[in-house]
């Protein structure tokens, strides 16, 4: 049998407009800013509504819950549905449930308000993400939205702790606004709706074939199921790592401070996740990256200190990059109709929601902050595991695919 040579092949399509690409990155920030935000809008609500520490992980989990939905039902209908249309619905319900939290402030009211607001938010990031995963170079595309999001980052964690509780919810709802505006440059329907990835295979004499191969539908499940556990660990550890420290030998003021300039850090792991992909592929970065950041949020269970928080912080903001990237763009090689990349969002939320729960009950059972962090380390763990399973399968069927960049 002669030698091949075998590439992953890449078509331009109206998704690689500049246009279509920027409103896409502007939704995803958008949709994302209660996400990033968590950590400050959790003391918000202890701080300035009186809510309790369980409580609040209760309130950070319905409204990640509800992005999780809103990206779960976004799904059903992204690739046939007119996308424009389908944002004018996701963010008008986002508007509306932040803007009744302005005025019903009771525990029962806000977790049910928030858990619609995530619902709208959830939707809105969904477009987004199928939008970039339309285009030919998603890890491209999916890098620059990181890029762009470890400034919006800092920027909202530096803005966000100067606000009122009401500001804070007229904040999110000026995203949308301003994200409405731009809708006429968001493609309305995707180009393809197949789930296969199209191969250059070039012989020992050098004569080029295109060949399509059907991939199993297990494995953007299998890559979904991951970034769930992933964000489980996220979702924890970000809702929790400023209370936490807080409760600890840790100076406050010296934390409050990292999550700005650690969110700023997360530039360099855009620019070193493009580096090694383009070298080494997506999936074995993304396993090492899955251990590292085990060890990143283990180390903390034995106790907090301003040096080992120093560090927990930046190396996570670092990893936490190159996760998203990897798993991201994973998805949008294999999917060209949005469905599964619409999906991914709703992974992060279900994550995010599981991860503030369990934390929550373990603080409920006085097992402390440790046992939170043990729990983090373990789900990254159990993401490495399921995205091993599903390298290892690909590399039999579709070496290519398994170490494409």
């Amino acid at each position: 049998m002669p030698e091949q040579h075998v590439a992953l092949v890449y078509h331009r399509t109206v998704f690689d407009d500049w246009r279509s690409i920027a409103i896409a990155i502007y939704m995803a920030l958008a949709g994302y800013t209660v996400m990033v935000g968590i950590p400050v809008i959790s003391t918000a609500w202890v701080s300035l509504l009186g809510f309790t520490e369980v409580q609040v992980g209760r309130v950070a989990g319905a409204d990640l819950g509800g992005f999780s939905l809103g990206a779960v039902v976004i799904s059903l209908f992204i690739a046939r549905v007119n996308r424009r249309l389908l944002a004018v619905y996701s963010a008008a319900l986002a508007i509306a449930g932040n803007a009744l939290c302005m005025v019903m402030l009771s525990y029962e009211e806000t977790l049910w308000l928030r858990f619609v607001a995530g619902i709208g938010s959830g939707a809105f990031t969904a477009i987004a993400i199928a939008t970039l995963a339309g285009t030919s170079k998603p890890a491209r595309a999916f890098n620059i939205l990181l890029f762009s999001f470890a400034f919006s980052q800092g920027g909202e964690l530096y803005l966000l702790p100067k606000l009122t509780m009401n500001q804070i919810y007229l904040f999110f709802i000026g995203t949308y606004i301003v994200g409405l505006l731009l809708l006429p440059w968001l493609p309305p329907r995707p180009v393809e709706k197949s789930l296969d990835v199209e191969l250059d295979i070039e012989d020992n004499k050098h004569a080029h074939h295109q060949e399509h191969v059907q991939v199993p539908k297990s494995v953007p499940w299998l890559v979904l199921a991951a970034v769930l556990f992933t964000y489980l660990n996220i979702g924890a550890y970000w809702t929790y790592i400023e209370l936490a420290s807080a409760a600890s030998s840790a100076d406050p003021e010296w934390v409050g401070e990292l999550l700005v300039y650690t969110s700023v850090f997360s530039v360099i792991g855009c620019a070193c996740a493009t580096l090694i992909s383009n070298r080494f592929g997506l999936a074995r970065p993304l396993l090492a990256t899955l251990i590292a950041q085990a060890v990143i949020v283990g180390m903390l269970a034995n106790g907090i200190t301003n040096i080992n928080v120093m560090i927990s912080m930046f190396a996570f903001n670092f990893c936490w990059i190159f996760v998203d990237v990897y798993q991201s763009a994973t998805i949008a090689n294999i999917d060209h109709s949005g469905r599964f990349a619409a999906l991914m969002p709703g992974a992060q939320g279900l994550g995010q929601i599981l991860g503030p729960n369990l934390a929550a009950s373990i603080l409920a059972l006085g097992l402390g902050y440790g046992s939170v962090f043990v729990m983090c380390a373990l789900a990254s763990l159990t993401g490495f595991a399921i995205y091993l399973f599903m390298y290892l399968r690909l590399r039999k069927i579709i070496p290519a695919l398994a170490d494409a960049p």
